[in-house]
């Protein structure tokens, strides 16, 4: 074979090479383009589901849903507590759910919040308390309302103090709000302190926006934070968390009763987790609804026994609290038995009275006007968005 001939081979053959390496460079491109998870669930009217942790020393100190409708900002958000008590496929038994985590790690961990809220999370992010302290001083600080001032001596003989009203805390500060507890009080509002953390978090982010996004001060915010997505997806997921409405979203967790098993107090959700299923998928859909006015605000509720059957309507005041609304009177109806349950509507609003009665499934919807009262009347029915008149056809659960 002649030199020629070598010489046009191997020319072939580099340009083969270079034909190759671009066609596999594109495909790449294209493919990470195309599956970008974040712009994939902002690129049509999708939800944004993001699994947020807060991790002490390789177990969760608080674990959130957070899901967001991009077009509106609208937000919803599921405290899930450590403490639930569920028959964990991942460890072959009954346990809190928290120990998946420790024991399994952050992937079996979704994956068993996913199971029991019955919505898929594809997205989750991680912060370790000391990162999260980090982001505390790096954001000038997390503005949380305190109802009532602090003050009094943990085991260890340190001294809490913490002044009442709306304060702005600095990393050592923020560590101390999340993480002391009263021995001598059954609840001591821990779960509440931690949900305004994470908040408090997302609105100083939202202050500190766009210049966080970008440059030295977001690689300190990319340290303190673990994602299951690309590093360049980063931004434009806690972008999202940082624009929600926090005027409108009503933190929401998992009720349910508590037992002993093997030493440990679990908290097992009511109707074997189905409670919680319903919670979820009612909100989510209230999220996606073109009729704002479902949540637009907390609605008052009062909720009246028209049975022989004691303490119905209180537990039914419980229900209705599962799902965000405000029960101001529980009482008895003053007309005797009721055979049927009835849903009284006193705002005149069709779409907010389908939800209220959606909660136990009730057909049977009617409308009354209340006239405006007078600016120093403060008799309970002016304050009534709608009242609940429970039947014989209801269960405790649902109307039959």
């Amino acid at each position: 074979m002649s030199a020629r001939a070598v010489r046009l081979d191997k020319n072939i053959i580099f340009l083969v090479i270079i034909l190759l390496v671009l066609i596999v460079t594109s495909a790449v491109f294209f493919v990470t383009m195309r599956t970008d998870p974040v712009k994939e669930a902002l690129s049509g009217d999708n939800l944004l589901k993001v699994l947020v942790v807060l991790d002490d020393g390789g177990k969760p100190l608080s674990t959130h849903i957070i899901t967001i409708y991009p077009a509106s900002k609208r937000a919803a958000m599921f405290d899930i507590p450590g403490e639930t008590g569920l028959i964990l496929s991942s460890l072959g038994r009954v346990d809190r759910i928290d120990a998946v985590y420790a024991e399994k790690g952050i992937e079996a961990y979704r994956q068993e919040v996913e199971k029991i809220t019955g919505i898929e999370v594809p997205f989750q992010l991680t912060v370790k308390l000391d990162g999260f302290t980090r982001l505390a001083d790096l954001l000038g600080g997390f503005n949380v309302f305190i109802p009532t001032p602090v003050d009094f001596t943990a085991e260890d003989g340190s001294r809490v103090l913490l002044p009442s009203g709306a304060v702005t805390l600095d990393g050592d500060k923020l560590r101390t709000y999340i993480t002391y507890a009263e021995a001598s009080s059954g609840d001591d509002g821990s779960s509440e302190r931690r949900q305004r953390a994470v908040l408090a978090f997302f609105s100083a982010l939202e202050e500190a926006s766009p210049g966080i996004f970008g440059g030295q001060r977001f690689s300190v915010v990319r340290s303190a934070v673990k994602s299951n997505i690309p590093d360049s997806s980063l931004p434009e997921l806690l972008r999202q968390l940082a624009s929600i409405d926090l005027e409108r979203l009503v933190p929401q967790g998992v009720s349910g009763s508590y037992r002993e098993v093997d030493g440990q107090s679990l908290l097992f959700p009511f109707y074997d987790g189905q409670l919680l299923k319903d919670i979820v998928r009612q909100t989510i859909a209230g999220l996606t609804s073109k009729d704002t006015t479902v949540q637009e605000r907390v609605y008052a509720l009062e909720i009246l026994n028209g049975t022989k059957t004691q303490g119905l309507a209180t537990n039914t005041s419980s229900l209705y609290q599962n799902f965000g609304y405000d029960v101001v009177r529980v009482g008895n109806a003053d007309s005797g038995e009721y055979d049927k349950t009835v849903i009284v509507d006193r705002i005149g609003n069709p779409s907010v009275a389908q939800a209220v009665a959606k909660v136990i499934q009730c057909e049977n919807i009617q409308q009354t006007d209340v006239q405006p009262a007078a600016a120093d009347d403060y008799a309970t029915e002016a304050v009534m968005d709608f009242t609940i008149i429970l039947g014989k056809d209801f269960d405790g659960r649902y109307v039959r």
